[in-house]
């Protein structure tokens, strides 16, 4: 039975009490996953929904969402060369997908795997609002947040296994499931209250340095919200509480015009 490793270079205890610091919003988290081995296990994950699924291409709409995708990530590569972090991103691998579905969502896994489905459309309705979209969901990848997850689950099941260095390849499956479940259900993952805040404060701060405006970032969460009132969407069933991101968006949007003035945006 194959045996993946999980640490890196040093002592475990060292690794075990060491936080990764995301450099755009200085929050830090426990990830301690090996972000080959996850980005390997997210694209079989990926090509498997992609073979499950009717993706679309060609259309307006396909070729807008890998137009937007490319410029946020660009955007990102863009600061983290200029903070002297550009090895951080250097083993992602992007790819924009749009899938045919009547699903209100989005989601990026590790490495840079990013499907957008048809449904979640009439509500971004324009380039800004897919910018919304795609820079909330390319925040969860490059925040390293599936690696946060699948190691706060390692933690709580396995900790015993992480202790002696080394976790079985059935156990680390498991745990990467339950975080990614397989195929079309891929769009159920979900992620914590802090992360998805973290996810909405800096993909607030890529699209807009990628020059789509930012305020225009309200008024898709509240038609979102409003799609709300049949059922939560998926999109937004992990997420605070309406007021709560209101007001953290509020919070955010000066340093956020910040960029988007940068960027060449009219304010």
């Amino acid at each position: 039975m194959k045996v993946y490793k999980i640490f890196g270079v040093g002592t475990l205890a060292v690794l075990l009490w060491t936080c990764t610091t995301n450099p755009i919003t200085g929050r830090k988290s426990l990830q301690i996953a090996n972000n080959q081995e996850l980005t390997s296990m997210a694209l079989q994950q990926y090509q498997q929904t992609l073979k499950e699924s009717k993706v679309i291409t060609g259309t307006p709409q396909a070729k807008s969402i890998q137009n937007v995708g490319l410029r946020i990530k660009q955007a990102a590569e863009n600061y983290y060369a200029k903070i002297g972090r550009s090895a951080d991103l250097a083993n992602y691998q992007w790819e924009f997908n749009l899938i045919e579905s009547d699903q209100l969502n989005a989601w990026c896994m590790p490495g840079g795997k990013v499907a957008v489905y048809t449904g979640i459309l009439p509500v971004t309705k324009d380039d800004v609002g897919l910018a919304v979209v795609l820079g909330h969901e390319i925040s969860h990848a490059i925040a390293g947040h599936g690696n946060e997850r699948i190691s706060q689950g390692m933690m709580a099941q396995y900790g015993g296994a992480i202790l002696g260095g080394t976790i079985s390849s059935d156990k680390w499956a498991s745990v990467f499931q339950q975080v990614y479940p397989v195929g079309a259900q891929v769009a159920l993952l979900k992620y914590g209250r802090n992360q998805e805040l973290e996810a909405d404060e800096m993909g607030l701060y890529l699209m807009a340095m990628a020059g789509y405006d930012p305020r225009q970032v309200q008024p898709f969460w509240q038609r979102m919200e409003a799609m709300g009132s049949s059922g939560t969407p998926e999109f937004l069933s992990t997420h605070p509480s309406p007021e709560n991101r209101r007001a953290d968006i509020e919070k955010h949007l000066p340093k956020a015009l910040e960029y988007y003035k940068l960027a060449g945006g009219k304010l």
